[in-house]
């Protein structure tokens, strides 16, 4: 990977960890997170994470480039899980409520691929709340019934008693298009 990285660096016990904030994830340097749970997290510990857990980056540290190994948030706490030790449930409340808050809270206001609330409408009055998130609608299940309330008005439900997932995931966008 070509592109240089400059880290966000956190302390804890006089011990450095660096981070990242790249495709909207928090990412962790291995080494650092390591040497914090007490475990030097090496080769064989990284082959228990998938693929999209685990990724070497150039990163600025300390005024040098290095290929240096990240490990995403699941990814940490994927480690963590594997390699317990009760003390560290400190450092997972660390990484969650501190670390991660501080990444997070840094991104700029209107993220193009952050979650946004909206509300999908449609006639007769009902209505839907959608996340968007990642450029996708999402619904909560709970709402389905209130969405699907009105079905029998529709002439093509008529005859029909259930609908499958994908017919009811093709009204709720020929719904959203109104």
């Amino acid at each position: 990977m070509t592109n240089l990285h400059s880290p966000t660096l956190f302390t804890r016990h006089n011990r450095p960890l660096h981070t990242l904030w790249l495709e909207s994830q928090a990412w962790f340097c291995a080494r650092e997170l390591g040497r914090l749970s007490g475990r030097f997290f090496d080769e064989h510990c990284l082959r228990k994470l998938d693929p999209d857990q685990c990724r070497v980056v150039q990163l600025l540290r300390y005024g040098q480039c290095a290929q240096t190994t990240m490990v995403s948030e699941s990814g940490a706490y994927t480690l963590l899980a594997h390699h317990h030790v009760p003390e560290n449930r400190h450092l997972r409340w660390w990484l969650t409520h501190e670390v991660v808050a501080v990444l997070r809270g840094g991104q700029p206001e209107g993220m193009g691929d952050a979650p946004q609330l909206g509300r999908m409408c449609w006639p007769g009055g009902r209505s839907a709340t959608l996340l968007y998130w990642q450029s996708e609608p999402w619904m909560r299940m709970r709402d389905m019934p209130v969405m699907l309330a009105g079905e029998a008005d529709l002439p093509e439900a008529v005859g029909k008693h259930r609908l499958s997932w994908r017919e009811c995931a093709q009204r709720v966008l020929r719904m959203q298009e109104l």
